[in-house]
């Protein structure tokens, strides 16, 4: 399995994230994930913490599944607060960095009220395209 990233002619770089992705295989949907561990606990209260947690709980939704991080073809960001997101970019880039690599799919960030678990501060979903199975 192998993915193409889309870049139309012309336009600027994207910065972390891809503008499309081709890939061809069998899909996985990864329900949002938050920033709590396999036992529903949070660890961590700050973005950083959390935003990597959800990582690391998708990466281990995917790989249950037979897939890696480069099979990740979209990501859809919700954050509760953007100006929390804003104010550590370079910390977001490094928390992201540790779990998928230098991997950047298609990617949404949706700014939202609230989340359904009161302490959540992002929920991240997932679409992966892994190869045909064995």
């Amino acid at each position: 399995m192998s993915t193409i990233t889309v870049h139309p002619e012309g336009w600027k770089p994207a910065r972390g994230y891809a503008n499309g992705m081709i890939a061809e295989g069998r899909m996985l949907f990864v329900g949002g994930q938050i920033g709590w561990t396999e036992e529903q606990v949070f660890e961590a209260h700050d973005f950083i913490g959390q935003m990597g947690q959800a990582l690391r709980n998708i990466l281990a939704v995917v790989e249950a599944a037979g897939g890696r991080a480069e099979h990740i073809v979209r990501l859809t960001w919700y954050v509760t607060d953007k100006a929390e997101y804003l104010a550590h970019q370079k910390e977001v880039g490094h928390a992201y960095r540790e779990v998928m690599g230098y991997h950047f799919p298609a990617m949404t960030m949706v700014v939202v009220s609230a989340l359904v678990e009161d302490a959540a501060k992002v929920e991240i979903e997932a679409t992966a395209v892994l190869p045909p199975a064995a």
